[in-house]
């Protein structure tokens, strides 16, 4: 695991130096065969029809949203595919209403159980891995025989034991962890779109 900072910087471009190295280190760690079979799985669930829902909170609640966006709107540029893409963290309104009518653990898992169905896929995003409404909706998910993919970072948590693909960030600090999650975001969408634009058009188009 890569634990950073471990000591106190006055060159905050030093910092940056050593932080860019933490970030190498721990991508270079990342499982391709995972990445691979969340693409797959991605790639699957969309072709036949089916709903990608996302999830996180905080900084994950902002990459959910992203995410949302690259992989709808951006799969489809110059594509004849259209992903159905929801971030379960996107709607205020109903997330306060459910933690504060029932439980915040339940913010994503009451959701689902409203708008997904067997063989959706859900993506959570979770730097500890261990959030109660993260592992709620990965629990809720396989009861409903919903595929599932964790981000983690850290020491995976329960998340990385409960979700059928691990994308584990093996680094302990937030940013790196959240950094990384955002660059397999993209990776996802990107190699998704690319998979249904015209060959002859990749290098000669924007990514």
């Amino acid at each position: 695991m890569s634990l950073f900072p471990t000591r106190h910087y006055a060159d905050c471009g030093e910092y940056a130096d050593d932080y860019f190295d933490t970030y190498h280190r721990a991508s270079a760690l990342l499982d391709r065969s995972e990445i691979h079979r969340a693409s797959a799985l991605f790639r699957e669930v969309v072709e036949r029809g089916g709903t990608v829902f996302v999830c996180g909170n905080g900084g994950s609640a902002a990459i959910s949203n992203h995410l949302t966006c690259d992989c709808l709107k951006g799969v489809r540029n110059g594509t004849d595919i259209k992903p159905n893409v929801y971030s379960l963290a996107s709607t205020v309104e109903l997330i306060t209403a459910i933690a504060n009518d029932f439980s915040y653990d339940q913010i994503f898992s009451f959701q689902l159980e409203s708008h997904a169905n067997a063989g959706d896929l859900l993506i959570v995003i979770s730097s500890s891995g261990g959030s109660p409404n993260i592992v709620q909706a990965l629990r809720c998910a396989k009861e409903m025989g919903v595929q599932t993919i964790a981000m983690t970072g850290f020491d995976g948590g329960a998340a990385n034991e409960l979700a059928d693909v691990k994308l584990w960030v093996k680094a302990h600090n937030y940013g790196v962890v959240e950094d990384i999650h955002q660059s397999l975001m993209h990776i996802l969408a990107q190699h998704t779109r690319q998979q249904y634009v015209d060959r002859e058009s990749i290098g000669k188009i924007k990514f």
